[in-house]
């Protein structure tokens, strides 16, 4: 079974730029009920269906698969649910580990958000200094919440 160990965080706009180009993702939600989401995804020039389960603390099930990209951008045209999640990827290695940094547009943008993926829910790692608040705990920052609620109409963060 594909195990997903995640921490998630803001990220300090001010302190953090970008040290490559990124990459444009494009992701929409065919399911997104409390027990599993099932996203479509375009980076760049690949595609990917993935199955999400339950998160339990920061820990969750993730199965994910290349599709054919004509077929991941007709079902975010015509079946996933709206708002799209639009935002740039950048990688940052920081540590010994690879720090994924979302920088959103669209709906969600002003929203900068940094992940790293862990082989336990107990190891330690180094942060960077451009890191924020963590929001591993918070679903608001899920991608599938920010589809159904996009941070561009939160109150305050």
């Amino acid at each position: 079974m594909g195990v997903e160990i995640e921490r998630k965080f803001l990220v300090t706009r001010e302190l953090w730029r970008p040290r490559n180009d990124g990459v444009a993702f494009r992701q929409g939600y065919l399911s997104r009920v409390e027990d599993r989401v099932v996203r479509v995804r375009t980076a760049g020039g690949a595609a990917f269906l993935t199955i999400k389960g339950r998160t339990s603390n920061v820990t969750r099930s993730e199965f994910e698969y290349p599709i054919p990209v004509e077929d991941a951008q007709l079902m975010l045209d015509r079946l996933c649910e709206r708002p799209l999640i639009e935002k740039t990827r950048y990688e940052e290695v920081f540590g010994g580990h690879i720090w994924t940094v979302d920088v959103f547009q669209g709906e969600n943008d002003g929203l900068i958000v940094a992940e790293i993926e862990l082989g336990s829910e107990e190891e330690i790692f180094d942060r960077p200094g451009w890191l924020g608040r963590e929001v591993s705990g918070d679903p608001r920052y899920f991608n599938s919440e920010l589809s159904k609620r996009p941070f561009g109409y939160w109150d305050a963060p």
